[in-house]
């Protein structure tokens, strides 16, 4: 089983970016580069001097570790094990790493292990060859059983594959395909994510209308995923998330509860007592930085407490605990889109793509 959910306020998270990647999907638009690999040294060596920085400033301990990206699994897992090791942690620590399906080696996996990860993510977005294709994945179409076969093997107890629904090339027939072959498996994900996806403007996929998701057959796809996860087992959580109890992610609580947590790398962001920061965004630049000795932060902001209780109640809506009826002046002109229960109000299935409609009318807005 996976690391018990801790109070918010007793969790710190830590994010590790990690901007490397062979080949850039067409609908990716995070600060990632498939032509620095050539820098990967240089920045393993940075971030930890990052992290050494931050320990002599007084860094708390982490209750969890997400190693993102980017792929971290282009580094080596000595390079990434060495930048782990620079972190303090709780005994109990949950420590994330995501790893492109078509580097989970058995030898990849049982170092990861080895040096102290307990948990990992695999993005496999769709089983069907034609979506694969669309979206720009390299991985084949047996990937997800060959990943869950080595990941029971080397003994991780708790792990996700990420799905996305909303390809021109997926039909609904598709949908159903994937969940099935994921669900069917001997060893099958006991965390599973779903994302709708996103045309963002500066992608290959935002620059071809032809190639935009149809809001409604996004809609009924993601109807589809999260009614079968809730048929097997699975609870949802989040948005995006469903989980078998005892296996949801610490750390993705973290950013849920709107907690604290300190990002290091290029593009990483925190947040940390009403005080948002972030470091500068290309590798280059950040590298260079921090053999500078200057500190790589990019911006900050310092919200007050209107906006922290606007973020606090918006984020816990998008979760299965939903927020205080007291949240609201009114739930008259959503009472079709929420369900209260306890004095809680939580989001209705159908809603759970038109969240906004709901988060509006909260109280705290600003």
């Amino acid at each position: 089983m996976n690391a018990p959910p801790i109070d918010v306020a007793d969790a710190f998270g830590v994010y590790v970016h990690v901007p490397f990647c062979a080949h850039r999907c067409d609908y990716c638009a995070f600060a990632t580069y498939s032509d620095r690999d050539h820098l990967q040294d240089a920045y393993v060596e940075a971030v930890r001097q990052e992290i050494r920085w931050a320990v002599d400033g007084g860094l708390r301990v982490a209750t969890s570790i997400f190693f993102g990206g980017g792929t971290p699994s282009r580094l080596t897992p000595e390079q990434l094990l060495s930048i782990l090791r620079e972190i303090p942690r709780t005994a109990d620590c949950e420590i994330t790493v995501e790893c492109n399906p078509e580097d989970a080696s058995v030898e990849r996996l049982t170092a990861y292990r080895d040096g102290g990860v307990t948990r990992m993510s695999y993005g496999v977005q769709s089983t069907q060859p034609a979506v694969l294709a669309d979206l720009g994945r390299r991985h084949g179409t047996m990937a997800h059983r060959e990943v869950a076969e080595r990941t029971h093997e080397v003994g991780f107890a708790s792990w996700n594959m990420d799905l996305i629904v909303g390809s021109r090339a997926e039909s609904l027939d598709d949908v159903r395909a994937t969940l099935h072959d994921l669900l069917s498996l001997e060893h099958r994900p006991p965390h599973i994510s779903c994302y709708a996806l996103t045309p963002e403007p500066a992608t290959p996929l935002g620059q071809d209308p032809a190639r935009h998701p149809d809001e409604d057959e996004t809609a009924d796809a993601y109807d589809i995923v999260g009614q079968t996860l809730e048929s097997h087992g699975y609870l949802w959580e989040e948005i995006s998330n469903w989980a078998e109890p005892g296996h949801e992610c610490r750390h993705n609580h973290v950013y849920w509860d709107h907690g604290n947590y300190q990002g290091f790398g290029s593009a990483a962001h925190s947040h940390v007592d009403g005080r948002r920061f972030w470091n500068v965004r290309t590798p280059d630049r950040y590298i260079a930085m921090v053999e500078g000795g200057t500190s790589p932060l990019g911006g900050e902001e310092y919200l007050d407490a209107a906006t922290q209780a606007f973020e606090r109640d918006s984020l816990a809506l998008r979760t299965r605990r939903g927020v205080p009826r007291e949240a609201f002046d009114s739930l008259d002109e959503i009472a079709h889109l929420v369900t209260v229960r306890d004095n809680r109000v939580s989001l209705n299935p159908a809603a759970r793509l038109v969240a906004n409609q709901v988060i509006l009318r909260l109280k705290s807005t600003p």
